[in-house]
């Protein structure tokens, strides 16, 4: 089965309650259609109850044809299920994150600290640590900071 077919025949239900399972799910889509598959994520386990097993809220539910899960967007859309309102819509596939991007900071990249990282000495922290008190101690430290503080005027 091609990936974009598989997509049109899968739809996302939103705001499902605790006590809803994929039995509940199957007997409630059936009603459009020949149901394929109910996927249900698993929510984080909670490590003081780990034999609490709980979901994320939301499930994907596969249909046979694209008529049938057309059907069951049409029909629960903004429908209730034991009390909770339901989002359905079809599902889209997640997309890969862009090379480069996702949880990591930009100034953890090679090239960025090149280009807009400047040394220690020239980017003021030295004269911060000195006026702390974790740098050198003393007249030297203060000397050191107002050199550190003329040199950053004049370049600039």
């Amino acid at each position: 089965m091609e990936e974009g077919t598989k997509t049109k025949k899968t739809i996302f239900v939103g705001g499902i309650g605790d006590d809803v399972d994929e039995t509940v799910l199957i007997e409630t889509f059936s009603a459009f259609g020949d149901v394929i598959e109910v996927q249900i994520p698993p929510a984080p386990t909670n490590p003081s109850h780990p034999d609490e097993v709980k979901h994320r809220g939301f499930a994907f539910v596969t249909f046979a044809s694209t008529a049938d899960a057309q059907d069951a967007i049409d029909n629960m859309d903004l429908n209730e299920l034991k009390g909770r309102v339901l989002k359905v819509n079809l599902a889209r596939q997640v997309k890969a994150p862009v090379q480069g991007a996702g949880n990591r900071a930009i100034w953890e990249s090679e090239e960025w600290l090149q280009q807009y990282a400047k040394p220690l000495d020239r980017s003021g922290g030295a004269t911060l640590r000195a006026r702390a008190g974790e740098g050198p101690k003393g007249a030297e430290a203060e000397q050191d900071a107002e050199e550190n503080e003329n040199e950053n005027a004049m370049e600039e």
